[in-house]
């Protein structure tokens, strides 16, 4: 960003490595900045009049084909046509299980599928080739790639070495279970395969400071932290120090390691055409780092990059407080809001629709939430399970698709369906059927990318039935509006601002024609745990062939 950098006056105020200051205060901090730079995070993430959509590309349990990325070749100008706008695609390099990895394993990140390492040359998703002809095939159609980059950890090293490190409490970090000594551990990667190709580095373990096994005592369960190397500040306080998570935990304040992510996000950029980045397990990492390579990537790039971040939380003050130690340089994705969904679908009808924004970070920070209903880690089988229940979904996308606030993010199982089967916690195979929601949020996607703009006015006064109007702009003139319930249909009377205008539901859920009265204002109407989607019927007429593919 160089010295007209936006973000400095946040860092500035809040003091970017303190972990503690107060809960209101980082909010309100935030809030001014937020509105301040508004124009220059919304130009950032193609939203605003643009009304960008993103999409998350795959899930776990992705085919392992090796087809992927030609699907998404294929698949393509489909989703450009329905209106999305941004893809965040799986991690494109090897990770240890080879063609079986999901990606986060990570072996070698500058092999996206081209050297015969772990294996097999192919990712799970593909070749190389492949997957650059997928992004080029997104970018011809308007569509943008955001990479999945994991910088926590590397995992199937090529060679054991030995040095000496000190065990501690898997669940206090802070606990040593003794003093340091020889350890032995998979922290050798020399990538052979590659055989120096696009980067020279050789890993070794002074460039890791915890692993998770020492094969010299394989009976013990203890984060193994090398010997002089202090925890990571500025990381998640959970079991003390969430520093560690997996594997071989890379040690950031490396200069060998730092300067090597740097010429990776360079790399990538170049040889792929990425136009962002999602990072993993950002709980884990100092945020000081993040703010180092963000900016340094930017320099490179001569433009603002779209990253977010994956912090898991769902304490809100707890992404707020982050959001302000990295100065805003990141979206976040909002935990909390899918939790809100997660809760509510499960509760019976007895939720109170009211309060379904409370404590979201598309409430407190709406220009920096990446709003999803669910993803990989929350599908059932993973590690963190809280699915959305089928019948909630088609409420839960009207929220992040057809509100002025937030960057939604369409999960790829609801879209397309899903099967698959996995061992659940209870030592059973569970065979898993992800419904395919795509009818109803290609409708969604229609109303966000033709009516969704402009002032909002909100109806949230109802433990049942919430709802609220958007009145259009200039330039898309044509306004909408929304109602849902939890429980029982019913009506609720909203303001359009559009005098004698004839509205009709476009998910076809409620069947008659409404129109406002001299006021613009009107009773609209729902079925009971169901949403409905009100739009002029002059919009349709003018979107006539929109909807006849619908």
């Amino acid at each position: 960003m160089g010295a007209n950098d936006p973000h400095a006056n946040l860092r500035l105020k809040t003091g970017a490595g303190n972990n503690y200051i107060g809960e209101e205060s980082i909010k309100n901090v935030l809030r001014i900045w937020l509105d301040k730079n508004k124009e220059t995070l919304l130009a950032q993430k193609n939203v605003g009049e643009f009304n960008g959509v993103m999409m998350q590309w795959f899930h776990w349990y992705t085919d392992e084909d090796g087809n992927h990325w030609n699907r998404l070749k294929e698949e393509a100008p489909k989703l450009a046509k329905a209106g999305i706008t941004a893809v965040w695609l799986p991690p494109a390099y090897k990770g240890m299980n080879g063609a079986k990895d999901v990606g986060y394993s990570t072996y070698d990140l500058f092999d996206l599928g081209e050297f015969d390492q772990k294996g097999s040359v192919r990712t799970k998703y593909g070749t190389k080739e492949e997957y650059l002809n997928a992004v080029r095939e997104c970018s011809a159609y308007g569509i943008e790639v955001y990479a999945d980059a994991v910088f926590n950890h590397k995992m199937g090293g090529d060679s054991e070495e030995e040095f000496e490190a000190v065990p501690l409490d898997d669940n206090n970090r802070n606990h040593a279970l003794g003093m340091a000594r020889k350890v032995s551990a998979w922290t050798n990667f020399t990538f052979p395969g590659r055989e120096n190709q696009y980067s020279e580095m050789k890993w070794g373990w002074q460039h890791f400071d915890s692993v998770d096994y020492n094969s010299l005592e394989p009976g013990t369960r203890a984060v193994w932290q090398v010997k002089d190397k202090p925890l990571e500040k500025n990381v998640d306080g959970e079991r003390g120090n969430y520093d560690f998570l997996m594997g071989c935990d890379l040690d950031l304040d490396h200069p060998e390691v730092k300067n090597e992510l740097k010429k990776w996000g360079e790399w990538m950029l170049d040889t792929t055409g990425a136009k962002g980045f999602r990072l993993d397990a950002i709980k884990h990492i100092n945020s000081d780092f993040f703010v180092d390579w963000i900016k340094h990537i930017e320099q490179y790039a001569g433009r603002d990059v779209f990253v977010v971040g994956e912090f898991w939380s769902y304490d809100i003050n707890i992404l707020c407080n982050y959001a302000s130690r990295t100065g805003g340089q990141m979206s976040l994705f909002d935990a909390p809001l899918h939790f809100n969904f997660h809760k509510a679908s499960e509760s019976g009808g007895y939720f109170d629709m009211g309060s379904i924004l409370n404590g979201t970070l598309v409430r407190e920070a709406p220009l920096l939430a990446v709003t999803l209903v669910e993803n990989h880690d929350t599908q059932p089988m993973q590690a963190l399970e809280s699915p959305v229940a089928d019948w909630f979904k088609p409420l839960a996308y009207s929220i992040i698709l057809l509100r002025a606030e937030g960057y939604p993010c369409i999960f790829y199982p609801d879209y397309y369906g899903a099967n698959y089967s996995d061992y659940g916690g209870d030592g059973n195979l569970h065979d898993i059927n992800i419904k395919s929601h795509r009818s109803i949020i290609d409708r969604l996607l229609m109303a966000r990318k033709y009516f969704a703009y402009g002032e909002q006015y909100d109806y949230f006064d109802s433990q049942d039935i919430i709802g609220w109007t958007r009145l259009g702009t200039e330039l898309h003139p044509y306004g909408l509006a929304v109602l849902m319930s939890d429980g029982p249909g019913g009506e609720k009377i909203m303001q359009t601002t559009k005098p004698q205008t004839t509205y009709v539901d476009l998910t076809e859920h409620c069947s008659e024609i409404i129109t406002t009265d001299e006021n613009g204002s009107a009773s609209f109407r729902c079925e009971g745990g169901s949403v409905s989607v009100w739009v002029e019927v002059e919009a349709l007429k003018l979107h006539e062939s929109q909807v006849k593919v619908l």
